[in-house]
């Protein structure tokens, strides 16, 4: 089984109890979120520990392990089990239904790397993972404590539309939480957070170009014609909120870490080498950017 030729270099440790007052917003992307990972592990060795995460697909993933406050534990599970088919391929197909065996990585991985569930409970933290109701084609917001199954509602968030089956939960079905948004920085705004970080999985002027699915998706999803509407405006939506972000970090409202590089890796890359560059460029972009993000969260 390949790994990251470095893995067992990456950081490893636990972050402090230190709570940072705001909101960390992080975008999905699938394996784009090793990138994410690197981040969220310089942050926790800076004990900025941001006292809510609210993620979308691979956000959800890696926030996971932040509000655990496990550093190197999302980049070693995504570096090392890529091309186990129990994670991603056939052996995840046949027990999940879908690309990502969901079954692996909460039932098997944590007796490898354990999960550290008394701190991620812990009340002071809020964690909270964005899915998609395939009825509605709606945000649906799932948080920590207030929900039935937390990790329920993260494989909901990360069920890739085509990809996987749909997840149900109180009966109701949903997908991928960036076929609604896929960055939402608007919830954390509504929720009157002063200080928000933004994690970006592309770089700043990054917009995506026009999709040609329309065939695929009206025959996949004919009897969600919502969420089928959602799929085909989703281009449009998500280069619209990128103008926002912009606009909103220009006027200091948030604080935005995205690559410095345009990302060019697939969905699924299974190049190891490629995704273990993508970690290290997002743990060296949050040291960069470490000062400015000090002085916004203190200012």
């Amino acid at each position: 089984m390949r790994a990251y030729k470095n893995v067992e270099n990456l950081p490893i440790g636990h972050a402090s109890d230190k709570v940072t007052p705001g909101c960390i917003v992080l975008e999905g992307g699938a394996f784009r979120g090793v990138y994410t990972s690197g981040v969220l592990d310089r942050l926790m060795q800076a004990d900025i520990n941001l006292q809510c995460t609210i993620g979308v697909s691979a956000g959800a993933m890696n926030g996971f392990n932040y509000v655990s406050g496990q550093i190197g534990r999302s980049g070693r599970i995504n570096l090392t089990y890529r091309h186990d088919s129990r994670y991603i391929g056939y052996k995840a197909l046949w027990q999940n239904r879908g690309i990502t065996g969901f079954d692996f990585l909460f039932n098997d991985i944590p007796s490898i790397l354990p999960f550290d569930q008394e701190s991620f409970d812990r009340p002071e933290r809020r964690f909270v993972a964005v899915a998609t109701n395939c009825i509605t084609g709606e945000s649906s917001y799932f948080e920590k404590g207030k929900c039935e199954d937390i990790t329920k509602a993260i494989q909901a968030s990360a069920s890739v539309p085509i990809a996987s089956k749909m997840v149900y939960i109180d009966g109701s079905p949903y997908l991928d939480g960036g076929c609604s948004v896929k960055i939402p920085v608007d919830w954390a705004l509504n929720e009157g957070f002063e200080k928000i970080v933004v994690v970006r999985t592309r770089d700043r002027a990054y917009r995506k170009p026009p999709q040609r699915m329309s065939a695929l998706i009206e025959r996949l999803y004919d009897t969600y014609p919502i969420l089928a509407q959602e799929l085909e405006e989703e281009t449009e939506r998500y280069n619209t909120l990128c103008d926002h972000i912009d606009h909103l970090e220009k006027e200091g409202r948030i604080f935005v870490i995205a690559p410095t590089r345009p990302v060019r890796i697939m969905r699924f890359e299974g190049d190891m080498e490629r995704l273990g560059a993508l970690y290290q460029l997002g743990y060296c972009d949050a040291g960069g950017r470490m000062h400015a993000l000090e002085e916004y969260l203190n200012n």
